[in-house]
C-alpha cells in the first residue's frame, strides 16, 4: 500500500507541470494586460511599460514559465499582478470555503442519491422506480448555472425565505449554504442514485443474499450488511469522481452566488489577466484531486479486502521476480 500512496504522489509531478503549462499558455495567448489591469486607463505609456518590467512581463515566455516553476518547487506561488499580495496566503483564505462548499453538496448528494438508487433497485420496475429514474434524469441533465439561477428566482426573489448571495456569519450561515449546496450537488445526487441503483441490481440476487435471508437476518440487516456493503466499489468510485467534479463546478456556483471561494477566484483572477493567481489555484485544484484519487484508492482496499491482497499478490511477484 505504501508503494501505491508514493506511485499515486509522484504521478502529480506530470499532472501539475502538464496543467500549469497549458493555463500558462492560455493565459499568454489570451488578451488584456496586467500592468493596465494594475495601474488604470489614466496610465502612461511609460509608466505602463516600467510596471511591465517590474513584473517580468518582458521577459520571454520559457523564462517567465521556468520561474513560476523554480517558485512552485519551493513552495512559492508567486505575488498576484493586481495587488501585489502572496498567491499562497489568498488561496489558504479562499480554501476553507470551497471546502466546505464542495463537503456540503457531497453530503447533500450522498443523503439523497443512496437511498433513492437503493430503493429504486429494491422497486425494480415498479411505477416508483420509473418516477425516480425520470428525476434523476433530469436532475443530472440540469445546468449548475440554470439551476442556480432558478433556485435563486424561486427561494430568494420570489419566496424570499433564503438569501441570494454571499456568505452569511452567524445565525444566517446556514440558510446562506443551502442553495449553493443544492445547486454543486444536485446533479452528482443524481447520477449517484443511478449508480446505485445498478449496483444494488448486481448484488440483489446473489446466492449469498439467499442465504442471509434463510438465516433469519432482518431485510435491513441484508440491505446494508450483505448487499450495499458489496456494491460499494463502484458507489465509492462515483462519489471521489463527483466530488472532483464538484471541486471543477464550484467555479461556477461560486460565481452565481457571490461565495468567496477559490471558483470565484479563479474567474475574478482571469478577467484580470492576473496569471500568478490563475496557475496558484490551477495547483491548488489538481493536489486536491489527486489527494482525492489517493483516498479512494485506499478506501477499496478498505471496503473490499480482495482488492488488497490482489494488489499484495502482485507486490510478491515483482519482489521475486526481480530477485
Amino acid at each position: 500500500m505504501g508503494k501505491l500512496i508514493l506511485k499515486r504522489l509522484l504521478m502529480m509531478i506530470p499532472v501539475l507541470l502538464g496543467a500549469t503549462l497549458i493555463v500558462f499558455t492560455v493565459m499568454e495567448l489570451s488578451p488584456g494586460d496586467p500592468a493596465l489591469a494594475k495601474l488604470g486607463s489614466d496610465a502612461t505609456p511609460e509608466a505602463l511599460e516600467q510596471v511591465r518590467e517590474e513584473m517580468g512581463l518582458n521577459d520571454p515566455f520559457l523564462v517567465r514559465y521556468g520561474s513560476f516553476v523554480a517558485g512552485l518547487v519551493q513552495g512559492d506561488l508567486g505575488r498576484s499582478y493586481k495587488n501585489d499580495l502572496d498567491v499562497m496566503d489568498q488561496l489558504m483564505e479562499r480554501l476553507p470555503n470551497t471546502i466546505l462548499l464542495a463537503g456540503a453538496a457531497l453530503v447533500f448528494a450522498v443523503a439523497v442519491g443512496v437511498p433513492v438508487g437503493i430503493l429504486s433497485a429494491r422497486k425494480q420496475y415498479s411505477f416508483l422506480d420509473n418516477i425516480c429514474m425520470a428525476l434523476t434524469l433530469l436532475g443530472a441533465s440540469a445546468p449548475n448555472f440554470w439551476l442556480g439561477m432558478m433556485l435563486v428566482m424561486l427561494f430568494a426573489l420570489q419566496l424570499g425565505v433564503l438569501p441570494a448571495t454571499g456568505m452569511a456569519e452567524g445565525s444566517g450561515f446556514l440558510a446562506s449554504l443551502i442553495l449553493p449546496t443544492i445547486t454543486l450537488g444536485l446533479q452528482s445526487a443524481a447520477l449517484l442514485a443511478r449508480m446505485t441503483r445498478s449496483a444494488m441490481l448486481d448484488v440483489l440476487r446473489q446466492d449469498y443474499v439467499d442465504t442471509a435471508r434463510s438465516k433469519g437476518i432482518t431485510e435491513r440487516r441484508v440491505i446494508f450488511r450483505h448487499q450495499l456493503r458489496n456494491a460499494l466499489i463502484p458507489i465509492i468510485t462515483t462519489m471521489g469522481l463527483q466530488l472532483g467534479v464538484m471541486l471543477g463546478g464550484a467555479v461556477t456556483v461560486e460565481t452565481i452566488f457571490a461565495w468567496p471561494g477559490i471558483g470565484r477566484y479563479i474567474v475574478e483572477s482571469i478577467n484580470l489577466k492576473d496569471t500568478p493567481c490563475v496557475l496558484g489555484a490551477v495547483v491548488m485544484l489538481a493536489i486536491m484531486l489527486t489527494f482525492i484519487n489517493l483516498v479512494v484508492d485506499v478506501i477499496y482496499a478498505f471496503v473490499d479486502p480482495r482488492i488488497k491482497s490482489q494488489y499484495n499478490a502482485m507486490t510478491k511477484r515483482r519482489t521475486l521476480s526481480n530477485g
